[in-house]
């Protein structure tokens, strides 16, 4: 249950594509095998994989928006992705997951032990690149990186706890999935303005920007994730149907169906992932039927639209605002 954007189709911009060209180019050349191979080989595997560098791009494109050149910021954008890279060998040890990104993940191409050791190096890593900014710098970047560490961490135990709890309210979901993907998207906003040293409003409205579009994503991704057009998603569509993920459609058709159809809701959802026959399309219809697909638009839009409120009274020109509303305009019609 991860964020997952295409750089390509939200801004189809210059300057965007630059950004990750550039992030690339400085991670190729800070990141290499050394010795032990076995540690370090795992760490280069996992960032050499791809995935769409949207939070190193947000933390280089914030510090630009408020006066910085992007160089500077590259230390703070590595941090991000080498953290968020830890996270996922992390997660796909615990979900037992064979593939990422379409290869092996790092648990299967070595082992579980070696999984663990290169993921917690990477946390270690992260941390040692904030000592390339000065003190001040230093102390502000390395306590928003603590707190969101832990608000994601903290995330993925929700997570795993609503496996198996019954009584998960939509209050719940909404925090874990703030907590687990909205603040990261959020903090590599505020990396960018912290590195620019702007003023703590600017730092705080960004942030405050980003989590608000992150839960947006999130809950988009979930839609799409039953409702998507498999072509355009990228992946096969009724993923969580099929892991009986609790999402924010489960709760809401829960909520919002009659008796009958959330007692056959509830059943569905405890089918075993490996007896799908028509469980997929049952269950969509369900979500469709009691209005929970409509009732998650609109909380996507309502999540939008205070993003904008917060942008709207931004202390920078409209030109700056432009990149980061265009940003969340492409929310409201994504595919993928």
């Amino acid at each position: 249950m991860l964020l997952c954007i295409d750089l390509h189709y939200f801004w189809g911009m210059q300057d965007i594509l630059y950004y990750r060209k550039e992030f690339i180019k400085y991670l190729n050349n800070q990141v290499s095998v050394k010795e032990p191979a076995n540690l370090y080989e795992p760490m280069v595997y996992i960032l050499g994989l791809g995935g769409k560098r949207l939070r190193p791009v947000l933390v280089l494109m914030a510090a630009e928006i408020f006066g910085a050149n992007y160089k500077k910021a590259l230390d703070a954008a590595l941090a991000i992705e080498i953290f968020h890279n830890f996270s996922l060998v992390h997660d796909d040890i615990m979900d037992d997951a064979p593939l990422r990104r379409g290869r092996e993940t790092v648990h299967e191409k070595w082992d579980v032990n070696t999984g663990i050791l290169s993921g917690d190096a990477m946390l270690i890593n992260a941390y040692q690149l904030f000592e390339n900014y000065e003190g001040s710098l230093f102390k502000e970047l390395a306590q928003l990186f603590t707190k969101t560490a832990m608000q994601v961490c903290e995330g993925q135990q929700y997570d795993i706890d609503f496996e198996t709890r019954e009584d998960v309210s939509i209050e719940d979901y909404l925090k874990m999935i703030e907590f687990k993907t909205a603040v990261l998207v959020g903090a590599s906003l505020q990396m960018g303005a912290i590195v620019a040293k702007t003023s703590i409003d600017c730092k705080k409205a960004v942030y405050e920007y980003g989590r608000l579009l992150g839960i947006a994503f999130q809950l988009q991704d979930d839609y799409l994730d039953a409702f998507g057009n498999p072509e355009t998603f990228g992946k096969q569509t009724g993923g969580d149907i099929i892991e009986n993920k609790k999402t924010f459609l489960y709760l809401k058709a829960v909520e919002y169906a009659g008796q009958n159809e959330a007692g056959e809701l509830e059943h569905l959802y405890s089918i075993s992932p490996d007896d799908n026959s028509g469980k997929i399309e049952a269950v969509k219809t369900l979500f469709e039927s009691s209005g929970a697909a409509n009732l998650t638009r609109q909380e996507i839009e309502k999540y939008t639209q205070k993003a904008f409120k917060v942008l709207e009274k931004m202390n920078i020109s409209e030109e700056k605002k432009e990149p980061l509303r265009l940003f969340g305009e492409r929310l409201m019609n994504r595919t993928r």
